[in-house]
C-alpha cells in the first residue's frame, strides 16, 4: 500500500494537480488544454495556471497571440516558444493566468478574423473558469501575433490594462512564413495610419519591442507606432534590440522588468 500511495502522489504531481482542502476539490495547474466554439467551429487554446492557484484569489490574465508559424488546430504548436517558453524557463515571473489561443491555418489573417474572435472568447472563458481579474487583463503578441495585438487592442482598448507588441505591424503586407495577405489595420486612404492607430490606443500603457536587423517585418513599423503614441502623450516604451533579427520575442519575453511592469498596470 505504501508503494501505491507513493505512486499516486507522483502521478498527481506530474499531472500538475494541487489540492484545495477548503473547497474539497482538486484544481489542475500548469498548461491546460481547452476548446472554444466559434460559429460551430472548434478553436483550441491553452491556459497556463500557476502552481499556487487558488479560486479565492482574483488573478491577472495575459492573452498571448502566436506568430505566423504556429497557425493550426492541434492546440499545441503555439506553446513551443514565445511566452510559453519564457514561463517554462522562469515560472516565478508569471503569477498570472496566461491564455494562449491558436488561430487556424485557414488562409485568412487569423487574428483579424475568426481567430481573433476565438482569442477573445477564450479570454472570457478563462476569466470565468479561473476567477480572472477584469481590471488586470493584458494583451501581447509576436510577429503576426503582434499585428493581431495591434488589431485586437485597437478594437477593445477599454478591455486591456496594458499592451506588449513584439515585431508587429499595422500596414498591409504578406506574411513571410505563412504567405498570407494581411490587410492594413487602418484604411490606406488615411493620411497618417500610425497616428490614427495611436489615437485608438492612447489610453492603454504600451511597450513595443523590435530587432533593428529584422528582415521579415520592417523595424519602421514599430518606430512609427512608438513615435505616434509619444506624440499623443501616451504611456509608451520602445525597446529596439541592436543586431537582433526577427526573433525579438525571446530577448523581450526573457526580461523580468517587462512582466513586473505589465502586472503593475490596472484599469480603473
Amino acid at each position: 500500500m505504501g508503494h501505491l500511495r507513493f505512486y499516486a502522489g507522483v502521478v498527481a504531481t506530474m499531472l500538475g494537480l494541487v489540492s484545495t482542502p477548503a473547497a474539497g476539490q482538486t484544481v489542475e495547474t500548469g498548461f491546460l488544454n481547452r476548446v472554444v466554439n466559434i460559429d460551430g467551429v472548434e478553436f483550441r487554446y491553452q491556459v497556463y495556471v500557476p502552481a499556487n492557484f487558488q479560486r479565492s484569489t482574483s488573478w491577472p490574465v495575459i492573452l498571448a497571440l502566436h506568430g505566423g508559424g504556429e497557425y493550426g488546430d492541434d492546440g499545441l504548436k503555439q506553446t513551443d516558444g514565445g511566452i510559453a517558453r519564457a514561463i517554462r524557463q522562469n515560472h516565478k515571473r508569471f503569477p498570472a493566468l496566461v491564455v494562449i489561443p491558436q488561430s487556424k491555418a485557414d488562409g485568412t489573417p487569423g487574428w483579424q478574423r475568426a481567430g481573433g474572435r476565438a482569442a477573445m472568447a477564450a479570454l472570457e472563458r478563462a476569466i470565468a473558469e479561473f476567477n480572472g481579474d477584469r481590471s488586470r487583463l493584458y494583451l501581447t503578441g509576436l510577429s503576426a501575433g503582434g499585428n493581431g495585438a495591434w488589431y485586437l487592442g485597437s478594437q477593445n482598448p477599454e478591455r486591456f490594462a496594458a499592451l506588449v507588441v513584439v515585431c508587429g505591424w499595422i500596414s498591409e503586407r504578406r506574411g513571410g512564413t505563412s504567405g498570407l495577405a494581411y490587410p492594413a489595420l487602418v484604411p490606406t486612404a488615411v493620411a497618417d495610419p500610425f497616428a490614427t492607430m495611436a489615437a485608438r490606443l492612447a489610453k492603454v500603457p504600451t511597450w513595443i519591442f523590435h530587432g533593428d536587423a529584422d528582415p521579415v517585418v520592417s523595424v519602421e513599423e514599430s518606430r512609427k507606432m512608438a513615435a505616434a503614441l509619444k506624440t499623443l502623450g501616451a504611456d509608451v516604451q520602445y525597446t529596439e534590440f541592436p543586431g537582433v533579427d526577427h526573433n525579438a520575442w525571446d530577448p523581450a519575453y526573457a526580461r523580468e522588468d517587462l512582466w513586473a511592469w505589465m502586472l503593475r498596470q490596472r484599469r480603473h
